[in-house]
């Protein structure tokens, strides 16, 4: 351990911190220009959740600004990223118009940097995916949350980082090595009549976090919406699931809220979610989760792959927790898909999860005891289907609630119980850049060295539908309005 901590502090030494520097004036406008001794190769943007990870947070964030320039450290306890984008991006702009030669290769060689959890991380791919920007800058992420899923499938680990000079200096040393890898983002749409009495609106644990703006009301204005329904929008890029498990997650962040002072490190975070998953019942669904709630009761479920028609999708009626997965990675690293062997490859027509590919992965559960398959060599969940688009229409008053979340964040959603016409919708949206380390988990479709290797992986068949595209693809997510030049910049210098 002595020599990896000397090894550690002799790396660290070796990052210099002036190919990640943004000068002030770049970022602030009409500061004053200053001349900048070394151009960056590896300009950053950081952003951090600074009541992530308990302290860590809040440490982190005194790091970075120590050793960046503070402004380009920003908190988002204080101030929003698609505003600090916008900002940031309207300046180099300008500046790129006045002759600034850096300013554009500080455009296009910018990566961002996201600390939190994951629900912190989406909203950031969120916002950068509804800017629409010409270059969309690939994104790392520190690990500061429960379960990190999109850390892990990315290399960047799952456990919380140290805080200290060398620690954060090591992680920018991976940034500058990292690569650029596309993965696929999706839209997700929820329509329902306008109930005669009560709301609908998704009740989040107590207050609603920023990370969970990805699923909220259409406007009046909005072209989704739709008159005497309310419809509902969002995105996400590592999963969204319906039923027990985000139920158990719920109440999880419902405790989190009432309780902060009991959740101040990742150990405790993990051993109280494992103690909720017992009071919920999910260890003894078949006792305590009611049956009106199991998927194939809540709900019929339809697929489309990218060539053909909707299809509806057997499920058992067993399964209590459907999970539709975009990277292999779920509840604090576990692969719920796995790799499909020969025999499923060419029965079923399955394949290896890619993140690129525009399909999701569909996944059933019964029970928390069927989710520690998990933890086996080869272990995996009932594997429903592929599909690029995936719709839900709920059944008339069979439940008057459900749990839904989306990259970790976990909502109620209550159903009318009147309604026949309550719909959600899935569908491929675009993708975004990650950056990715040599501990990658995720596959690309488009990486010749991938080659996935047949395992003997056992499961009981689930009827898949093949599926479709539709030509009409949604715009944004809603995380943020899409990015303009002003009026008062010439479009004519736009590249």
């Amino acid at each position: 351990m002595q020599l990896e901590a000397v090894m550690a502090v002799a790396d660290s030494t070796s990052v210099k911190l002036e190919e990640f520097k943004i000068p002030t004036y770049m970022l602030v406008h009409e500061a004053k220009v200053e001349n900048v001794p070394e151009e960056p190769n590896f300009p950053v943007i950081v952003f951090i959740n600074s009541k992530s990870g308990g302290q860590l947070g809040g440490n982190l964030l005194v790091t970075f600004r120590n050793l960046l320039n503070e402004k380009q450290v920003f908190d988002l306890g204080e101030e929003a990223p698609d505003k600090v984008l916008r900002r940031i991006y309207v300046n180099l702009e300008k500046l790129k118009i006045s002759g600034d030669e850096l300013a554009v290769k500080i455009r296009e060689r910018l990566r961002l940097i996201v600390a939190g959890g994951d629900g912190t991380a989406a909203w950031l791919l969120g916002v950068v995916s509804d800017l629409k920007l010409s270059h969309s800058p690939p994104i790392a992420t520190v690990p500061l949350g429960t379960g990190n899923n999109l850390p892990f499938s990315f290399g960047w680990g799952k456990k919380n980082p140290g805080t200290d000079n060398n620690s954060v200096k090591l992680f920018l040393g991976e940034v500058m090595k990292a690569k650029e890898m596309q993965i696929d983002s999706w839209h997700i749409i929820m329509r329902m009549k306008t109930p005669k009495e009560g709301s609908c609106d998704p009740i989040a644990p107590l207050e609603l976090p920023h990370s969970l703006h990805a699923f909220h009301r259409c406007s009046e204005a909005d072209e989704l919406n739709v008159e005497g329904c309310h419809t509902f929008r969002g995105g996400f890029w590592n999963y969204f699931s319906m039923g027990m498990d985000a139920q158990v997650s719920y109440a999880f962040h419902s405790e989190r809220k009432l309780h902060p002072e009991k959740f101040k490190n990742q150990l405790i975070n993990q051993s109280t979610y494992a103690k909720l998953g017992c009071t919920q019942g999910w260890f003894c669904a078949s006792l305590f989760h009611p049956a009106s709630r199991n998927i194939a009761q809540l709900a019929k479920v339809k697929v489309m792959r990218k060539h053909g028609s909707w299809q509806e999708l057997h499920i058992h009626h067993s399964i209590r927790s459907i999970i539709c997965l975009n990277l292999p990675s779920f509840s604090g690293g576990l692969n719920p898909w796995g790799t499909p062997n020969s025999k499923k490859k060419r029965d079923r027509e399955l394949t290896p999860p890619f993140v690129d590919d525009g399909l999701l992965e569909i996944v059933g559960f019964r029970d928390a005891w069927h989710g520690l398959v998990l933890l086996a060599p080869n272990g995996h969940g009932t594997r429903l289907a592929q599909a690029h688009r995936i719709r839900f229409e709920f059944h008339k008053g069979a439940c008057d609630h459900t749990f839904m979340r989306i990259d970790g964040e976990p909502w109620k959603q209550p159903l009318p119980v009147d309604d026949d016409t309550v719909v959600v919708e899935i569908s491929h949206l675009g993708q975004v850049n990650m950056l990715a380390t040599h501990d990658c988990r995720s596959k690309s479709i488009n990486d010749p060295k991938t080659t996935p290797s047949n395992h003997n992986d056992e499961e009981e068949d689930s009827n898949e539908e093949d599926t479709t595209e539709d030509p009409e693809e949604y715009r944004k997510f809603g995380a943020a309005d899409t990015f303009k030049i002003p009026d008062e910049i010439d479009l004519s210098h736009l590249s």
